[in-house]
């Protein structure tokens, strides 16, 4: 590996799941400017085209904008195949794609809440990545990164099967990196902690309630999008050539 290129994306192919915003948002710009042609994939065509269009004007690299639900295992292989159409392709998986549509006791959690909680966290980035298997084994490799997230590591309070979710999602990775090193595919792992995004801005927009969220952390404050998508271009790239199987914490030291 020559450590000048290391981060380098030049001539890779990548699939980024949940990628209209947030997270996936940033990990598909930070892919594409490092050189990868990027494949962004959400359940709104009309937001992955203002973004194609954006991250092209911004990045230079070419970007494929391609409608579909993570939870449908027929609207991944077509994914995959208007990737393959377009690109040839892939050598990175980025499975961003998540769900969480209860919060409260785990007593509340409906059968249905529960198989859908799983289906889109778990079942899709398993069913996803043995689609790419054999496309990573006939370009000498691939990489690729699961989103999960510290409530995997630790149950958040009202978030209990999403815990569970993230959990079998991070012992995937493990199985997986087990199993397919042979194969010189890579699966690693990185679990958030409370990141500046959306989805959390009821958090961020309250001053109290941050405070009282983040001052005892060692790092006393949120995570930005940035510092998840940067970890997820290391993992992408060849800078982690020799790095598999591994549950990253970024979450300012919550855990500790």
């Amino acid at each position: 590996m020559e450590y000048k290129n290391a981060f380098s994306l030049t001539g890779k192919v990548a699939i980024v799941t949940g990628a209209s915003k947030g997270i996936g948002e940033s990990i598909a710009r930070f892919l594409a400017s490092y050189g990868a042609k990027v494949v962004i994939s959400s359940r709104k065509q009309e937001d992955l085209e203002v973004l194609a269009a954006d991250i092209r004007k911004e990045s230079g690299s070419e970007v494929l904008p391609v409608q579909a639900h993570a939870g449908d295992i027929e609207q991944l292989k077509a994914l995959l195949d208007k990737t393959i159409e377009a690109f040839g392709g892939a050598d990175i998986l980025v499975n961003n794609a998540a769900t969480n549509p209860v919060f409260g006791p785990s007593l509340d959690c409906s059968g249905e809440a529960f198989d859908k909680i799983m289906a889109v966290n778990v079942k899709a980035p398993f069913e996803f990545a043995k689609l790419l298997h054999p496309v990573f084994v006939s370009r000498g490799g691939g990489s690729v990164v699961n989103i999960s997230s510290i409530a995997g590591l630790s149950p958040d309070p009202g978030l209990g099967m999403y815990s569970v979710s993230k959990a079998a999602l991070n012992m995937l990775t493990k199985v997986l990196a087990k199993e397919w090193g042979k194969d010189n595919i890579r699966v690693n792992a990185v679990c958030p902690g409370l990141i500046k995004t959306k989805f959390s801005q009821a958090l961020w927009e309250n001053p109290k309630m941050l405070d009282h969220f983040t001052r005892n952390l060692p790092i006393a404050r949120m995570g930005s999008v940035e510092e998840i998508a940067s970890l997820v271009l290391y993992l992408a790239s060849s800078a982690s050539s020799y790095t598999t199987g591994t549950i990253y914490e970024v979450d300012g030291g919550t855990l500790i």
